[in-house]
């Protein structure tokens, strides 16, 4: 499994591959735009969700922010994440465009979706047949749509809610059988506590 520790330059375009065993629980988070290396705090009652549900893999959309976020999101689970367009020059230079998760019969493409007219125009195209789901980030707006046979997934931001009423953060719960993305939207982080795992 590819991972932020052990960091190295990449090239503009780059699709990485990983693969995870099913079942598996998979935390999403994206657009979260931390600078100073203070995730641990912020970012502390998604940190304990993403404990609670067992998480064994965290896909980060883009725009994380420093580094720093993404090592502190693998003291719960590996990261896989994949460059935005805000994201500070190491940051950019440490992740791939994309990442392509196979999990069982399951694939799951993670991009940020800046590379279009929209985010959702982006992942529209990059949605095909042997995609089961497809997670993206940059509008910052939740989102759970279809395209042909690939679920298009965006958790929106837990930091930056913008024009819209929620924060947002999602789990997918995959199986051989299926792929079962979750949003889960908020108004303020300490509610967070009270979502049942």
């Amino acid at each position: 499994m590819t991972s932020t520790r052990g960091f190295r330059r990449v090239r503009r375009e780059e699709q990485q591959e990983i693969s995870v065993p099913t079942p598996a629980v998979i935390g999403v988070i994206g657009d979260t735009h931390l600078l100073r290396g203070d995730a641990r705090t912020r970012l502390a009652p998604v940190f304990d969700l993403f404990r609670r549900a067992k998480v064994d893999l965290i896909l980060h959309t883009g725009d994380a922010g420093a580094l720093a976020v993404l090592r502190d999101l693998e003291e719960i689970a590996p990261v896989a994440a994949v460059r935005g367009n805000a994201d500070p020059v190491e940051t950019l230079d440490a992740l791939p465009d994309r990442v392509l998760i196979h999990t069982g019969r399951r694939n799951i493409l993670l991009l940020h979706g800046h590379l279009g007219k929209t985010a959702i125009t982006t992942a529209r195209r990059a949605a095909s047949g042997e995609i089961d789901l497809l997670v993206f980030g940059h509008s910052h707006q939740p989102l759970m749509d279809r395209e042909g046979s690939t679920i298009l997934f965006n958790p929106g931001s837990p930091t930056e809610r913008r024009w819209n009423p929620h924060f947002g953060i999602g789990l997918i719960t995959v199986t051989d059988e299926r792929v079962a993305p979750e949003l889960i939207l908020f108004t303020d982080m300490a509610h967070l506590a009270n979502v049942a795992i």
